[in-house]
């Protein structure tokens, strides 16, 4: 069975290291990378099945590139979390969550 690819995008290194453990504990791949640009590498690389991206980066807001993320990768699984209040959407392409997450929230997606 082929494991499933998780990339973190997520500038607070704890919470990266934490997901990190969450899911390598799930039988995943992770990467992490604490900016828009260097997760934007390895989305681009690597292809992941699913893509946490945190919407306050230092280079910019998430948010603003989950149009970009939707279009151009289909196939991975867009879940934008926050700490604050993000533009409302009725977009079904991804999901929005918010900080701090719950381990019950994120089992409900990956299983």
């Amino acid at each position: 069975m082929k494991r499933k690819k998780v990339l973190i995008i997520d500038d607070e290194v704890d919470f990266g290291f934490l997901m990190n453990e969450f899911f390598s504990k799930k039988e995943c791949v992770v990467f992490v990378a604490n900016s828009i640009a260097t997760g934007l590498g390895l989305l681009q690389q690597e292809r992941p099945d699913y893509l946490l991206l945190d919407n306050n980066l230092p280079d910019g807001l998430g948010w603003s590139k989950t149009e970009f993320i939707v279009a151009n990768y289909p196939k991975t699984n867009l879940i934008l979390i926050s700490a604050m209040e993000v533009p409302t959407t009725n977009s079904s392409s991804f999901r929005i969550l918010y900080k701090p997450l719950l381990a019950g929230e994120l089992i409900k997606i990956f299983v």
